[in-house]
């Protein structure tokens, strides 16, 4: 599809050359909100200056990557600017992971700084000797009402709020980016569920970007929006979607840092005259469930995108019953930087991921990856300025999803009819999708194999009226299951969605002929 001249973003080239772009355009006009605090972008852009001047100040060179392990808080969009003022590449790491889970992140990406939540301080501490980081900056929620004077259990560490009085004292050094610069390492299971960094450029998030916008087209008018942003910044969807694009639109992103706390979501969003937010099921639903909300005017809202997840024929109608809003379904992966599809806001057609963005291009492939025609059903590949570099030292993996000719095969099994509409239909992967989240079953059965008795374990997806799907595990084992036990065994390993919902023990799993464990069989169940 070609590209559409009428909805420019920016001319920059790089992401730090659209920050200062935006924040001189938009100076005096709100730019982030979270627990009762709003900064200008002109404020704003003062704070990222001064940590980037510190960030440089510790020795960190352009290319090192550098972690963030926070909520939805003021510091997160500081900490990203700044440390790609400061040329680093951003690691976003879920906070609520394990100390398992960090610790393959951190070593594998090799990042020499971190920026995270100070109530994590003891499970960093556990883990550190395991990484390169050499600098750590600690922040409380509550930094920007009242600093926390506190000294951190942590070696290496400064608070953040010391950190941008340090920093403002220092001398600014720009550094000269590209737009082939790496911007971050977005960490996905891909098609295999072996977490690796997906290597997003500048000029990746950007081109993304600029299809977002031309996609939206006049919903997004320039300096006049306020976004609500529940989903966390960590991940792909919301780190474009809010980061990059509504701000480079000087729109007012409201953060919020824990939207499962719905009535204290209410209450944060209440004093905004808010015209858009983007979400899925799970929080369209909850949030259309209570009185708080109902009670809302939400006269103003005008955009609504679902993605993560597929959105359901429940979810938007009684989304649009109590706000008005129509709800616009998108598609994408953290390989393409992340939006692929999206539906014209007005014109959703439901069941549907919506059309391609301009400048990208969809085919179907069948399992030997030849091109099917027109009306089959087939794996989903997508090519255009959005896919990214490859995956981080992983070679082999990159060759694996990469066709000729720079396609991306996704995994997702879709369907396209005679207007261009995409839908998934099903997928080529054992993914399983909590609440937008991605979990990989090879994962949860490597952790269940390491349970005392537990012979083997195979997991897969359960439909779930809330979370869209549940993790369900089958166990072969040598006693009867503690299932209390075993949970409590994950807790301790696996961030809180990754966790099985329910056990069922059995005398065997179903197996191919090689011995190879049929999920799609347990799924069938």
């Amino acid at each position: 599809m070609q590209h559409d001249p009428r909805i420019e973003l920016t001319d920059a080239n790089d992401l730090v050359s659209m920050f200062h772009q935006t924040c001189a355009t938009y100076a005096d006009k709100p730019a982030f909100s979270a627990l009762g605090i709003t900064l200008s972008f002109k404020e704003f852009e003062q704070h990222t200056q001064n940590l980037a001047a510190y960030l440089k100040s510790t020795g960190l060179q352009p290319g090192d990557r550098i972690g963030l392990c926070l909520p939805n808080l003021l510091q997160f969009p500081i900490a990203a600017f700044a440390a790609l003022q400061a040329g680093l590449v951003l690691v976003n790491t879920n906070p609520l992971y394990s100390a398992r889970e960090m610790r393959h992140q951190w070593s594998d990406s090799g990042i020499k700084a971190l920026v995270v939540l100070d109530t994590l301080a003891e499970q960093v501490g556990s883990i550190l000797d395991d990484t390169d980081i050499k600098t750590v900056i600690t922040t409380a929620a509550t930094d920007f009402h009242q600093p926390s004077a506190t000294n951190d259990q942590l070696p290496c560490s400064i608070r953040f709020m010391d950190a941008l009085t340090q920093g403002a004292s220092l001398a600014r050094n720009p550094v000269t980016l590209t737009g082939l610069d790496l911007a971050a390492l977005q960490y996905t299971g891909g098609t295999t569920g072996i977490a690796k960094g997906a290597m997003l450029s500048h000029a990746n998030l950007l081109a993304n970007a600029h299809q977002v916008v031309a996609r939206l087209g006049d919903t997004c008018r320039p300096g006049e929006e306020i976004f609500v942003v529940p989903l966390p910044l960590y991940h792909i969807y919301a780190f474009t979607v809010n980061l990059i694009v509504f701000f480079a639109r000087g729109s007012h992103n409201v953060l919020i840092p824990n939207p499962r706390d719905l009535p204290g979501f209410v209450e944060q969003i209440k004093p905004f005259k808010f015209t858009g937010m983007a979400g899925l099921n799970t929080l369209f639903i909850g949030l259309c469930r209570l009185d708080s909300f109902k009670a809302l005017d939400t006269s103003a809202l005008k955009l609504t995108i679902s993605g993560g997840t597929a959105l359901t024929k429940g979810a938007a109608e009684i989304w649009q019953q109590t706000t008005g809003c129509t709800v616009s379904e998108g598609y994408g992966l953290s390989e393409t930087s992340p939006v692929v599809c999206l539906n014209p806001v007005g014109q959703e057609k439901l069941g549907s991921i919506g059309l391609p963005l301009n400048d990208t291009e969809v085919k179907l492939v069948d399992d030997l990856d030849n091109d099917l025609p027109k009306g089959a059903t087939g794996e989903l590949c997508i090519r255009g300025p959005q896919v990214m570099q490859g995956y981080w030292q992983q070679p082999e993996e990159t060759d694996n999803v990469m066709l000729d000719g720079g396609w991306l095969k996704t995994g997702d099994i879709a369907t396209i009819d005679d207007a261009g509409f995409v839908s998934i239909v099903d997928r080529k992967k054992d993914l399983i999708i909590v609440s937008g989240q991605n979990v990989y079953p090879n994962e949860i059965e490597e952790v269940l194999g390491l349970y005392p008795g537990i012979i083997e374990a195979a997991v897969v997806g359960e439909p779930d009226a809330v979370s869209g799907e549940k993790v369900l595990a089958y166990v072969v084992a040598e006693q009867e299951l503690d299932v209390a036990a075993i949970k409590a065994f994950c807790r301790e390993r696996l961030v809180r969605y990754k966790i099985p919902r329910k056990l069922i023990a059995v005398e065997a799993l179903p197996k191919s002929a090689v011995g190879k464990i049929l999920r799609r069989a347990l799924r069938a169940q």
